[in-house]
Protein backbone atom coordinates (compact mmCIF):
# COMPACT_ATOMS: atom_id res chain seq x y z
CA UNK A 1 0.00 0.00 0.00
CA UNK A 2 1.33 3.42 -0.88
CA UNK A 3 2.43 5.60 2.01
CA UNK A 4 2.59 8.77 -0.08
CA UNK A 5 0.78 11.72 1.42
CA UNK A 6 -2.36 12.86 -0.36
CA UNK A 7 -2.05 16.13 -2.21
CA UNK A 8 -4.81 18.73 -1.86
CA UNK A 9 -6.01 17.75 -5.34
CA UNK A 10 -6.23 14.01 -4.61
CA UNK A 11 -7.81 14.65 -1.22
CA UNK A 12 -10.72 16.62 -2.65
CA UNK A 13 -11.48 15.09 -6.04
CA UNK A 14 -13.52 11.90 -6.52
CA UNK A 15 -11.70 8.74 -7.51
CA UNK A 16 -10.73 9.00 -11.16
CA UNK A 17 -10.24 6.22 -13.70
CA UNK A 18 -9.33 5.96 -17.36
CA UNK A 19 -11.29 3.48 -19.47
CA UNK A 20 -10.10 2.42 -22.90
CA UNK A 21 -12.27 0.43 -25.31
CA UNK A 22 -10.61 -1.25 -28.29
CA UNK A 23 -11.93 -3.47 -31.05
CA UNK A 24 -12.04 -6.96 -29.57
CA UNK A 25 -15.47 -8.44 -28.89
CA UNK A 26 -16.90 -7.66 -25.45
CA UNK A 27 -18.76 -4.36 -25.50
CA UNK A 28 -20.96 -5.56 -22.64
CA UNK A 29 -17.94 -5.74 -20.33
CA UNK A 30 -16.92 -2.18 -21.09
CA UNK A 31 -20.40 -0.68 -20.76
CA UNK A 32 -21.13 -2.48 -17.50
CA UNK A 33 -17.79 -1.38 -16.04
CA UNK A 34 -18.43 2.21 -17.10
CA UNK A 35 -21.86 2.11 -15.46
CA UNK A 36 -20.55 0.64 -12.21
CA UNK A 37 -17.70 3.13 -11.91
CA UNK A 38 -20.02 6.09 -12.43
CA UNK A 39 -22.52 4.72 -9.92
CA UNK A 40 -19.79 4.65 -7.27
CA UNK A 41 -19.29 8.38 -7.76
CA UNK A 42 -16.04 8.02 -9.68
CA UNK A 43 -14.93 10.27 -12.51
CA UNK A 44 -14.29 8.31 -15.72
CA UNK A 45 -12.18 9.45 -18.65
CA UNK A 46 -13.18 7.39 -21.68
CA UNK A 47 -11.26 6.82 -24.89
CA UNK A 48 -12.50 4.53 -27.66
CA UNK A 49 -10.44 3.36 -30.62
CA UNK A 50 -11.85 3.45 -34.14
CA UNK A 51 -12.53 -0.28 -34.06
CA UNK A 52 -13.89 0.16 -30.54
CA UNK A 53 -16.53 2.50 -31.93
CA UNK A 54 -17.52 -0.15 -34.45
CA UNK A 55 -17.60 -2.73 -31.67
CA UNK A 56 -19.98 -0.60 -29.61
CA UNK A 57 -22.26 -0.22 -32.61
CA UNK A 58 -22.19 -3.87 -33.69
CA UNK A 59 -22.66 -5.39 -30.23
CA UNK A 60 -24.59 -2.72 -28.32
CA UNK A 61 -26.19 -0.49 -30.95
CA UNK A 62 -24.29 2.56 -29.69
CA UNK A 63 -24.26 5.17 -32.46
CA UNK A 64 -22.94 8.15 -30.51
CA UNK A 65 -20.28 8.41 -27.86
CA UNK A 66 -22.28 10.32 -25.29
CA UNK A 67 -23.61 9.68 -21.82
CA UNK A 68 -27.19 8.92 -22.89
CA UNK A 69 -26.07 6.29 -25.40
CA UNK A 70 -23.40 4.69 -23.24
CA UNK A 71 -25.26 4.71 -19.91
CA UNK A 72 -28.99 4.43 -20.66
CA UNK A 73 -29.72 2.92 -17.23
CA UNK A 74 -28.38 5.93 -15.30
CA UNK A 75 -30.70 8.91 -14.91
CA UNK A 76 -28.35 11.16 -13.00
CA UNK A 77 -27.02 14.47 -14.30
CA UNK A 78 -24.23 14.36 -11.72
CA UNK A 79 -23.02 11.06 -13.17
CA UNK A 80 -23.13 12.54 -16.65
CA UNK A 81 -20.89 15.36 -15.49
CA UNK A 82 -18.33 12.82 -14.24
CA UNK A 83 -17.96 11.17 -17.67
CA UNK A 84 -15.30 12.80 -19.85
CA UNK A 85 -14.98 11.45 -23.41
CA UNK A 86 -11.75 12.01 -25.31
CA UNK A 87 -11.20 11.60 -29.09
CA UNK A 88 -8.80 8.73 -29.75
CA UNK A 89 -6.73 10.82 -32.17
CA UNK A 90 -6.14 13.58 -29.62
CA UNK A 91 -2.76 12.45 -28.26
CA UNK A 92 -2.52 15.83 -26.55
CA UNK A 93 -5.51 15.15 -24.28
CA UNK A 94 -4.96 15.34 -20.52
CA UNK A 95 -4.91 11.56 -20.05
CA UNK A 96 -1.79 11.44 -22.24
CA UNK A 97 0.15 13.40 -19.61
CA UNK A 98 1.85 11.91 -16.59
CA UNK A 99 0.88 14.99 -14.59
CA UNK A 100 -2.78 13.97 -14.91
CA UNK A 101 -3.48 12.10 -11.69
CA UNK A 102 -5.78 9.10 -11.76
CA UNK A 103 -6.35 5.90 -9.81
CA UNK A 104 -5.91 3.38 -12.61
CA UNK A 105 -6.66 2.56 -16.23
CA UNK A 106 -8.53 -0.39 -17.71
CA UNK A 107 -8.47 -1.44 -21.34
CA UNK A 108 -11.54 -3.60 -21.93
CA UNK A 109 -11.95 -5.28 -24.22
CA UNK A 110 -8.33 -5.22 -25.35
CA UNK A 111 -7.57 -6.45 -28.85
CA UNK A 112 -4.30 -8.14 -29.76
CA UNK A 113 -3.47 -5.06 -31.83
CA UNK A 114 -3.82 -2.72 -28.84
CA UNK A 115 -2.05 -5.26 -26.62
CA UNK A 116 0.93 -5.24 -28.98
CA UNK A 117 0.96 -1.47 -29.32
CA UNK A 118 1.02 -0.95 -25.56
CA UNK A 119 3.67 -3.64 -25.04
CA UNK A 120 5.98 -2.10 -27.65
CA UNK A 121 5.49 1.48 -26.51
CA UNK A 122 3.62 2.61 -29.61
CA UNK A 123 1.62 5.65 -28.53
CA UNK A 124 0.21 6.47 -31.94
CA UNK A 125 -3.29 7.01 -30.56
CA UNK A 126 -4.67 8.28 -27.28
CA UNK A 127 -5.69 4.88 -25.93
CA UNK A 128 -2.23 3.35 -26.24
CA UNK A 129 -0.52 6.60 -25.22
CA UNK A 130 -2.60 6.82 -22.03
CA UNK A 131 -1.78 3.20 -21.24
CA UNK A 132 1.94 3.84 -21.71
CA UNK A 133 1.79 6.86 -19.42
CA UNK A 134 -0.07 4.82 -16.81
CA UNK A 135 2.77 2.30 -16.83
CA UNK A 136 5.56 4.85 -16.61
CA UNK A 137 3.85 6.61 -13.71
CA UNK A 138 3.51 3.23 -11.93
CA UNK A 139 -0.26 3.44 -11.75
CA UNK A 140 -2.52 0.38 -12.08
CA UNK A 141 -3.03 -0.73 -15.69
CA UNK A 142 -5.47 -3.59 -16.20
CA UNK A 143 -5.52 -5.12 -19.66
CA UNK A 144 -8.56 -7.30 -20.37
CA UNK A 145 -7.47 -9.20 -23.45
CA UNK A 146 -10.32 -11.10 -25.06
CA UNK A 147 -9.09 -12.75 -28.25
CA UNK A 148 -8.44 -16.50 -28.41
CA UNK A 149 -6.48 -18.62 -29.14
CA UNK A 150 -3.24 -16.86 -28.27
CA UNK A 151 -0.29 -16.65 -30.62
CA UNK A 152 3.25 -16.62 -29.28
CA UNK A 153 3.28 -12.89 -30.10
CA UNK A 154 0.29 -12.35 -27.78
CA UNK A 155 1.94 -14.40 -25.03
CA UNK A 156 5.21 -12.47 -25.30
CA UNK A 157 3.33 -9.16 -25.28
CA UNK A 158 1.47 -10.23 -22.14
CA UNK A 159 4.78 -11.20 -20.55
CA UNK A 160 6.29 -7.82 -21.45
CA UNK A 161 3.34 -5.92 -19.98
CA UNK A 162 3.35 -8.02 -16.83
CA UNK A 163 7.05 -7.34 -16.30
CA UNK A 164 6.34 -3.63 -16.84
CA UNK A 165 3.78 -3.65 -14.04
CA UNK A 166 0.47 -4.18 -15.83
CA UNK A 167 -2.13 -6.74 -14.78
CA UNK A 168 -3.30 -8.96 -17.63
CA UNK A 169 -6.88 -9.91 -16.81
CA UNK A 170 -8.30 -12.00 -19.68
CA UNK A 171 -12.08 -12.06 -19.92
CA UNK A 172 -12.32 -15.67 -18.76
CA UNK A 173 -15.39 -15.93 -16.52
CA UNK A 174 -15.76 -18.64 -13.92
CA UNK A 175 -18.93 -20.72 -13.78
CA UNK A 176 -18.93 -21.79 -10.12
CA UNK A 177 -21.69 -19.25 -9.40
CA UNK A 178 -23.98 -21.09 -11.83
CA UNK A 179 -24.76 -18.16 -14.13
CA UNK A 180 -28.29 -18.14 -15.53
CA UNK A 181 -27.92 -15.31 -18.04
CA UNK A 182 -25.28 -13.47 -20.04
CA UNK A 183 -25.45 -10.59 -17.57
CA UNK A 184 -24.25 -12.91 -14.78
CA UNK A 185 -21.15 -13.78 -16.82
CA UNK A 186 -20.52 -10.11 -17.61
CA UNK A 187 -20.87 -9.16 -13.95
CA UNK A 188 -18.39 -11.85 -12.93
CA UNK A 189 -15.65 -10.27 -15.04
CA UNK A 190 -16.60 -6.68 -14.24
CA UNK A 191 -16.51 -7.54 -10.55
CA UNK A 192 -13.00 -8.95 -10.98
CA UNK A 193 -11.86 -5.70 -12.58
CA UNK A 194 -13.47 -3.61 -9.85
CA UNK A 195 -11.65 -5.72 -7.26
CA UNK A 196 -8.35 -5.03 -9.02
CA UNK A 197 -9.15 -1.30 -8.94
CA UNK A 198 -10.05 -1.61 -5.25
CA UNK A 199 -13.56 -0.32 -5.94
CA UNK A 200 -16.29 -1.70 -3.69
CA UNK A 201 -19.24 -3.25 -5.49
CA UNK A 202 -22.23 -5.51 -4.96
CA UNK A 203 -21.77 -7.73 -8.02
CA UNK A 204 -21.97 -11.46 -7.42
CA UNK A 205 -18.38 -12.66 -7.85
CA UNK A 206 -17.30 -14.24 -4.56
CA UNK A 207 -16.35 -17.91 -4.32
CA UNK A 208 -16.84 -17.89 -0.53
CA UNK A 209 -20.39 -16.60 -0.99
CA UNK A 210 -21.11 -19.34 -3.50
CA UNK A 211 -19.61 -21.93 -1.15
CA UNK A 212 -21.71 -20.71 1.79
CA UNK A 213 -24.81 -20.70 -0.39
CA UNK A 214 -24.11 -24.24 -1.55
CA UNK A 215 -23.54 -25.46 2.01
CA UNK A 216 -26.76 -23.84 3.18
CA UNK A 217 -28.70 -25.44 0.33
CA UNK A 218 -27.28 -28.89 1.17
CA UNK A 219 -28.19 -28.47 4.84
CA UNK A 220 -31.69 -27.38 3.88
CA UNK A 221 -32.16 -30.36 1.58
CA UNK A 222 -30.90 -32.80 4.22
CA UNK A 223 -33.57 -31.77 6.75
Amino acid sequence: MSTALATPETATRPRRFVLGISGASGAAYALRLLEQLLLTGAEVHLVVSDYGRRLLFDEAGVTHLDFASLCPTIADSAAAARLVIHPNKDVGAVIASGSFLHDGMVVVPCSSTSLGAIATGSGSNLLTRAAMVTLKERRPLIVCHRETPLSLIDIENMRTLTLAGAIVCPTNPGFYLNPRRIGDIVDFMVGKVLDLLKVEHALNTRWEEAARSGTAAKQQNSR
